[in-house]
C-alpha cells in the first residue's frame, strides 16, 4: 500500500519515469540487493534520461529538418571534397557557442542538405536549438507575412533559433526586395549562427544579392567567422538512379 501511495505521488509530481522504475524495483527481487542510495540513484537516473529524450524529441519538431541525418550516417568514402577532420571538428557545436557560421557548396545531389541536417542533429543533442528553412520559401512568407500583418512575429520566430538553418541560399538571384528581407533576416540574427547549403560557389555569391551595398552588407555578416564545407562530385541521386540502388544522399 505504501509503495502505491508513493508511486501516485511520484506521477502527481509529474515524475512518471522514477514511478515505472519505482514498480520496476518492486517487482524484480534483485534490486533488493542494492542500497537505497543505490536504488534511489537509478531512479533519478531514469527520470533525468526521460527528460532528455523528450526536450530532444520537441527540439527536433521544432527545428523540422528537412532530412533524418545523423553525424554518424556521414558518408566520407566518396570522392566530393569531404574533409573528415574538418566536418569532426564541428560535430561539438563549439562553433555555436562561439557564434560562427557554416557555408556548405557544391553542385546538386552531392549531399549538402544531408550535412547540414546533420550537424543541425548534432546541435541539437549538445543542447542548442535549430530552425531549418529553404530560403525561397522563406523569402516567400515573408512577403505574404508583411502583407497580412505577421511580418514582425515571422521574423522573431525566425531570429530565436541558436542556429538557422538556410538551404538552397541563392538557388536563382534575388531581386532588391528580396535580397532586402534577406539581409533583415541575418541582421535580426546577430549573435547567433547559420548554415547555408548553395549550388553557387561563393565567389558568386555577390552578383545574386541584388543591390550591391545588400550584398556587401549580407556577405559582411554571413562570411565573417565562417566555417566553409565545398564539395564537388556528380550527383548521388543520379548515381543511385542509375545503379538502381536507391539510398539517401549523405
Amino acid at each position: 500500500m505504501l509503495t502505491n501511495t508513493t508511486i501516485e505521488a511520484l506521477k502527481s509530481l509529474r515524475l512518471p519515469a522514477m514511478a515505472r522504475g519505482l514498480l520496476e524495483q518492486r517487482e524484480h527481487p534483485d534490486y533488493s540487493q542494492l542500497s537505497f542510495e543505490e536504488r534511489l540513484g537509478l531512479l533519478v537516473d531514469a527520470e533525468v534520461q526521460q527528460r532528455k529524450n523528450r526536450r530532444m524529441e520537441r527540439a527536433l519538431r521544432s527545428a523540422k529538418l528537412r532530412s533524418g541525418a545523423v553525424v554518424e550516417d556521414v558518408d566520407f568514402t566518396s570522392v566530393r571534397g569531404l574533409d573528415k577532420t574538418t566536418f569532426m571538428s564541428l560535430v561539438n557545436s563549439q562553433w555555436v557557442e562561439n557564434h560562427h557560421n557554416v557555408m556548405i557548396v557544391g553542385p546538386t545531389g552531392v549531399g549538402k542538405t544531408f550535412i547540414a541536417c546533420a550537424l543541425g542533429h548534432s546541435a541539437i543533442r549538445n543542447g542548442h536549438s535549430v530552425l531549418y528553412v529553404r530560403v525561397p520559401r522563406l523569402l516567400d512568407e515573408l512577403s505574404i507575412a508583411r502583407a497580412d500583418g505577421r511580418f514582425a512575429r515571422v521574423m522573431a520566430a525566425i531570429a530565436r533559433p541558436s542556429i538557422l538553418i538556410f538551404d538552397d541560399l541563392l538557388l536563382r538571384p534575388l531581386n532588391d526586395d528580396r535580397a532586402a528581407d534577406l539581409l533583415e533576416v541575418i541582421e535580426d540574427r546577430r549573435g547567433r549562427s547559420i548554415i547555408a547549403t548553395s549550388q553557387l560557389p561563393i565567389v558568386h555569391w555577390h552578383e545574386g544579392l541584388g543591390d550591391a551595398t545588400v550584398a556587401d552588407a549580407i556577405l559582411d555578416r554571413l562570411l565573417q567567422r565562417t566555417h566553409r564545407i565545398e564539395l564537388t562530385g556528380a550527383s548521388r541521386r543520379t548515381r543511385e538512379a542509375t545503379t538502381k540502388e536507391p539510398t539517401q544522399a549523405k
